[in-house]
């Protein structure tokens, strides 16, 4: 990161922030992005869908790749692999996803509860990926009971992990509760490195607040799902610039535009639109009459249908059926 500067993190979503939505994203201004995190051992394997997930434009930099797993050895071969195909700019490990599946394989934040284990994980991946940076996403700790992230992040530090983002919540809480920024702090005020702030930013004000939190940068996940704007929102208020949010009409465009570049990169428009469910769901917060919307794009299966759909919103907005 350049001296001064406080950049906007899009954090890695799994099925969520593939390069069609990075990129999306970047536009918004997203200043550093990270891939959905991959397995080490589907890298190991060269698992096509594994391979698939590593890739990036060039005007999606800087950009990082995010692996997790928990064998030291097959980590660091791991980033040599994924450093020789795609040339990332960072290397991210995953020390926080709470999904019982990742947890379960002794990755993401079960390593939380297993600081030698997370110290050797670090180590490894640091000499392998010299001189490319390595740097780390954690969570607070396992549980209310076991909230670690000032002791984890100093020895990710001792490490030589050049940078660590701080997930407020815990294991436990998964997405649910609030997070901790008291925690968030308390990190950034520990260790040298820059810390990245990470939960409930769901708009400038927040962001705002969180800013003087003692962080380097924040990270945006969930809100950015419902609404790309938020990183021009957000910047703008850094600026003192007024924020024109988006009209309906190009909260749709957007969204019809996402559609479009899926469908292309799936090569078949019905798995591009079907996989674009999720996501059309997350779109329509916050627009109106977003209830029936949703039932009707949850079987949506062509882009002819969406572009139905589209039309039939508008014209009932300007004529006040909606």
């Amino acid at each position: 990161m350049k001296k001064g500067s406080f950049p906007l993190f899009l954090a890695p979503m799994a099925g969520v922030t593939n390069s069609v939505f990075r990129t999306i994203c970047r536009e918004k201004g997203a200043g550093v992005m990270t891939t959905e995190f991959v397995s080490a051992d589907g890298i190991m394997h060269k698992n096509a869908r594994t391979r698939e997930y590593v890739q990036f434009t060039e005007a999606e930099r800087p950009m990082g790749v995010q692996l997790f797993g928990g064998d030291p050895d097959r980590l660091a071969e791991a980033a040599k692999q994924v450093i020789d195909w795609v040339h990332p700019d960072f290397i991210d490990i995953n020390f926080g996803c709470p999904v019982n599946k990742v947890v379960c394989r002794h990755g993401g934040s079960s390593l939380l509860r297993d600081c030698p284990l997370l110290e050797k994980v670090a180590l490894a991946m640091v000499k392998a990926c010299d001189p490319l940076p390595v740097t780390a996403k954690i969570r607070i700790g396992w549980d209310e009971k076991s909230i670690n992230a000032v002791q984890t992040s100093r020895i990710l530090e001792g490490s030589g992990i050049r940078r660590v983002a701080v997930h407020g919540r815990t294991k436990a809480q998964g997405y649910s509760g609030s997070a901790d920024w008291e925690v968030i702090s308390s990190v950034a005020a520990s260790v040298s490195i820059p810390v990245i702030g990470n939960g409930d930013i769901i708009d400038a004000p927040t962001a705002l607040r969180r800013r003087s939190s003692g962080v380097a940068g924040l990270m945006i996940g969930r809100a950015a799902m419902t609404n790309p704007w938020i990183f021009t929102e957000i910047l703008a208020a850094f600026e003192g610039k007024e924020y024109h949010a988006p009209t309906l009409e190009e909260r749709w465009s957007l969204v019809r535009r996402h559609c479009a570049e899926e469908v292309v990169t799936r090569g078949n428009e019905r798995v591009g639109m079907q996989g674009m469910r999720s996501r059309l769901m997350a779109y329509t917060r916050g627009m109106p009459g977003a209830r029936p919307l949703r039932s009707i794009l949850s079987g949506i299966s062509s882009l002819m249908e969406l572009d139905g759909v589209i039309e039939h919103h508008l014209a009932g907005i300007h004529h006040g059926e909606v």
